[in-house]
């Protein structure tokens, strides 16, 4: 969409998440903005199905958000025109005995997109450098070596896990991994409204936890957090993008324009060309089919 400078959403080394606008609705109303969608998410699926014709890049999307950031529902609508045998979405909860018998990263690694696929993380392996940030406590029960108490938790111990998370995406990257991250940036007054709404619907009661508010109370902490994740792990081949949240259909616009823009880019994913014998028989081929009615 033209009226999308989609640069302006890139995350540098030195964002202030506070000074980032959390609403956009480019005075453009909700009816326009999902016929824009729709447009988008067309041609999205269209390169979804040149891409696993290509079949040698996959394509990663990393959603993070607080609770109520609309993270499900932009999953829903973006990727409603892809074969569904093309994309696969992941989320990642509490760890289960088994993922923590391995490093961090390991649940992450074992289900990311084959080739020619597009693979959905809704939370990611940045869960591990922000409620683990906020929770502490919750590192111990992976077992760290060297790790033994939550006063062994330091900085260096974080900055070691930017680095190794950095490590992890340029791995992917250099091997036909295409990276995308997005920060649903909502405001503190929408999130409320969000659970007010979860608790006034019946049809939507099942979506609230009274851990929410808990979480709710931990804001500012989680702010801070997410600020110096993105700071530390926005690179040239994994960037953060950092999406206004509070209007849900202008947020899931820009993202599938994101994608769709810098996928272009790639010039060299394009369906193969049939073989030489085959491409000189098409005629034979199409006369011996209509031969047979």
């Amino acid at each position: 969409m033209d009226y999308i400078k989609t640069e302006q959403y890139r995350a540098g080394s030195s964002t202030k998440i506070a000074q980032v606008a959390t609403h956009q609705d480019f005075g453009l109303s909700d009816k326009q903005l999902k016929k824009d969608l729709k447009k988008t998410r067309r041609k999205l699926g269209e390169f979804q199905d040149t891409l696993y014709a290509h079949n040698k890049y996959s394509v990663l999307v990393c959603l993070q958000g607080m609770d109520t950031a609309g993270k499900d529902s932009l999953v829903r609508e973006v990727f409603k025109d892809f074969n569904a045998r093309g994309v696969e979405v992941h989320s990642f909860k509490v760890p289960t005995e088994l993922e923590l018998d391995h490093n961090y990263l390991w649940r992450h690694y074992i289900v990311l997109p084959e080739k020619g696929k597009f693979g959905v993380f809704n939370r990611t392996h940045y869960e591990n450098v922000l409620v683990t940030r906020v929770h502490p406590e919750y590192i111990l029960n992976e077992r760290v070596p060297g790790i033994h108490s939550v006063s062994d938790i330091d900085q260096r111990f974080w900055d070691r896990r930017f680095e190794q998370i950095n490590n992890f995406e340029r791995h992917l990257a250099e091997n036909g991994t295409i990276i995308f991250k997005f920060f649903l940036h909502l405001s503190k007054e929408e999130q409320r409204q969000r659970l007010l709404r979860r608790l006034s619907l019946k049809e939507k009661h099942w979506k609230f936890s009274p851990s929410d508010l808990k979480e709710r109370k931990l804001w500012e902490r989680y702010q801070e957090c997410y600020e110096e994740a993105i700071n530390n792990t926005s690179t040239a081949h994994a960037p953060w993008d950092i999406i206004p949240a509070d209007n849900k259909k202008a947020a899931r616009v820009i993202v599938a324009t994101i994608l769709l823009e810098r996928l272009k880019k790639y010039k060299d994913i394009e369906e193969p060309h049939l073989d030489a014998k085959i491409m000189a028989n098409l005629e034979t081929y199409e006369k011996e089919l209509q031969n047979e009615e």
